[in-house]
């Protein structure tokens, strides 16, 4: 018998140790119908990999489906809005590591602009 990773992450939790999801976990970790996911797979807004219906999901595509889905549901924003608010999301998460990085080769904070 197999189970189904929960991927309902606790802060702190590191996702990446999670087996890929199916579209159908995805879906329900996001609280979404599978329909939901495969519309956001057709326009793009989210990735996976695999063909002909059999995709799978890596830990990163549950932490930006959920943003989606709570974006969407929570703002009633249209999907692109939502994609869009993600990337954003993500971009200064990514910029806020680098700097934490330089801060640390530096040795000292950087002041804020």
């Amino acid at each position: 018998m197999t189970t189904t990773p929960q991927a309902s992450a606790q802060p702190g939790e590191l996702l990446d140790d999670m087996a890929p999801l199916s579209l159908e976990d995805l879906a329900r970790i996001c609280h979404m119908a599978p329909t939901w996911v495969s519309e956001r797979l057709e326009t793009g807004l989210l990735q996976a990999e695999g063909q002909g219906g059999h995709w799978r999901f890596a830990s990163a595509s549950i932490v930006r489906a959920r943003r989606l889905a709570h974006l969407e549901t929570t703002f009633d924003a249209d999907p692109h809005l939502a994609a869009l608010t993600t990337d954003l999301i993500e971009e200064v998460a990514q910029l806020r590591q680098r700097l934490q990085h330089l801060e640390a080769a530096l040795g000292t904070p950087v002041p804020p602009r």
